[in-house]
């Protein structure tokens, strides 16, 4: 099969999620189920109409796990059974758990255009009934930048990396094509991924860590089961600057700070590349070919 790196289209969207996303619910992280974070959160390509009469379409929806009463207590479950939230995903309009809201989707059938697909599902760091899952980011876009900046520049900011940079860096052209990193730079966003897990369990006697393939580069996890440690803002900014100036990995230390941060769902679909964000377990996966929706195969 000839690689295949492209975005995928709404059709595709559909048939990923209809037939091969429900095969992957029982294999969720144990952490993800339909009452434990407080939301989930659909992307579209588009923007969508909700019910509310002259409100701006949506192109980003959040949709809260539980119903709360005006104290914060948990009062009525959106989606009472798994088949609930997968239907969500696969029809977000039609089973909207936002129902009666007039921030609701509007009804497909009175509408004169498609109903809407996910782009990208996510869901929130923050939980019902454990501490909130501290989670750090590494994107292979910001590996290029910096790998451009410095092959093409002297003692400038990496912050301002332009598209001539990465031109000149021979990025823009090498596979994949066109994209704003190569290849290599995914490669070693998943060596860095690797080695933020050891720090975690080596620095941070962390039990349980999760290493998971995000489609242009991983997200890694610390999952700490003491509902006491809420990982303030203070040990927050204390990992950032370990991650970055210390071991001078390229995080987002935007994502580790962020409490309200939602993340992409494990086994949805990255539908920029047309990869599937699983959990994996060691730098040697291959995201080219193991992480192919069955769609690229016919």
């Amino acid at each position: 099969m000839a690689l295949s790196w492209r975005e995928a289209t709404r059709e595709e969207l559909h048939t990923y999620y209809t037939e091969a996303f429900p095969e992957y619910v029982d294999e969720l992280p144990s952490f993800v189920t339909v009452d434990g974070p407080r939301e989930f959160a659909i992307a579209f390509r588009e923007g969508y109409p909700i019910r509310k009469q002259d409100a701006p379409d949506r192109s980003f929806i959040r949709r809260n796990t539980w119903q709360t009463s005006r104290s914060g207590d948990r009062t009525v479950q959106q989606f009472e059974a798994t088949e609930n939230f997968v239907e969500f995903i696969q029809h977000p309009a039609r089973y909207d758990p936002a129902q009666g809201s007039a921030y609701a989707l509007a009804d497909p059938d009175l509408l004169d255009r498609p109903e809407p697909r996910p782009d990208a599902v996510y869901y929130a760091l923050d939980h019902w009934d454990r501490p909130w899952v501290l989670a750090v980011d590494i994107d292979a876009k910001d590996i290029a930048a910096e790998r451009a900046s410095r092959e093409t520049t002297t003692g400038e900011s990496t912050d301002d990396v332009e598209t001539e940079q990465l031109r000149a860096a021979g990025i823009l052209d090498s596979p994949p094509e066109g994209y704003p990193y190569s290849f290599d730079d995914i490669e070693q966003a998943l060596d860095y991924g690797f080695a933020v897990q050891e720090i975690f369990e080596d620095d941070f006697a962390a039990d349980e860590t999760m290493v998971v393939y995000s489609g242009q580069g991983c997200h890694v996890y610390l999952l700490d089961t003491d509902r006491e440690h809420h990982y303030d803002e203070q040990s927050r900014e204390v990992i950032n600057d370990l991650l970055l100036d210390e071991y001078e990995i390229p995080i987002d230390p935007v994502v580790t700070a962020d409490r309200r941060r939602v993340m992409r769902l494990p086994y949805s679909l990255h539908a920029d590349v047309s990869r599937v964000v699983q959990p994996i377990d060691g730098p040697g996966f291959d995201f080219r070919t193991e992480a192919t929706p069955n769609f690229l195969d016919s």
